[in-house]
């Protein structure tokens, strides 16, 4: 995971032209919660710098955990995931303080996924190894909308979710557990990861097919990012006035001009 900082770091000016002041660094998951926590996650450090913050990993029973989705994890958790979006949040001072230091699920989580994608963007992807690490993480959340589901609509007991996981992805037996528990614990906060991934992969797709020529990557991330979470509804209406705004400014220029 250290290697990749340096790695992804390097790659991200062809992708981003905003990015965090702030720095985070790797560590294990302290030993006392570390058998219900995930694989990995995120903790903010402070907005004047004096903590920087933390991308955490899980050490415990390592042998029921698949090294093949490093990468997506490191994208989804580090960056340009969690951390370069809600260190950009906080590095806002004017924002409203709920606006700095909150969240819309949908939008932070959905950046998340969203950041998953970008691998091949960034130079990683390319063991397929790994690439079948993005493979397993798109089935994996495409699996817990039927567990979030199911759980919690639907009468399925905690067996009945974990079995279903293991029967259609490729996770290890901690994270299936520890996944499941989390589903029950916070009904439809799976459900929103999805929904966040999708309306952000929809609103480039419409700025790539209006703007053509004059889309560019790096505008549209820093006009995701740099308002802090929205609510995907106001996050929809925001890109559809700078797509509006781009294309009022006239043809793209030439190139070498």
């Amino acid at each position: 995971y250290r290697a990749l900082k340096d790695k992804v770091s390097a790659a991200l000016p062809a992708q981003f032209n905003v990015v965090p002041k702030g720095d985070f660094e790797v560590r294990r998951v302290e030993p006392f919660r570390e058998k219900s926590e995930a694989t990995a996650s995120y903790m903010p450090g402070t907005p004047d710098g004096a903590r920087q913050g933390v991308f955490y990993v899980n050490t415990y029973d390592l042998s029921a955990r698949p090294n093949y989705m490093i990468e997506s994890i490191f994208l989804h958790e580090a960056i340009p995931g969690h951390h370069f979006q809600i260190s950009l949040q906080q590095e806002v001072a004017d924002l409203p303080r709920f606006r700095r230091f909150g969240g819309d699920t949908a939008y932070v989580e959905g950046w998340g996924l969203y950041a998953e994608s970008l691998g091949r963007d960034l130079g990683l992807y390319a063991d397929p190894y790994q690439y079948f690490g993005s493979l397993t993480a798109e089935m994996w959340r495409a699996v817990r909308l039927v567990v979030d589901t199911g759980m919690h609509a639907k009468g399925w007991s905690r067996d009945r979710a974990i079995e279903y996981m293991r029967q259609n992805t490729a996770l290890g037996e901690a994270d299936i557990v520890a996944e499941v528990e989390r589903y029950i614990a916070e009904p439809g906060q799976a459900l929103a990861y999805k929904i966040g991934q999708r309306k952000i992969r929809e609103l480039k797709d419409r700025a790539m097919r209006a703007l053509k020529d004059r889309f560019d990557v790096r505008a549209f991330h820093a006009q995701v990012l740099m308002d802090g979470s929205l609510p995907l509804g106001v996050l929809d209406a925001k890109i559809d006035r700078w797509i509006e705004a781009t294309a009022a400014r006239g043809p793209a220029p030439s190139q070498g001009k």
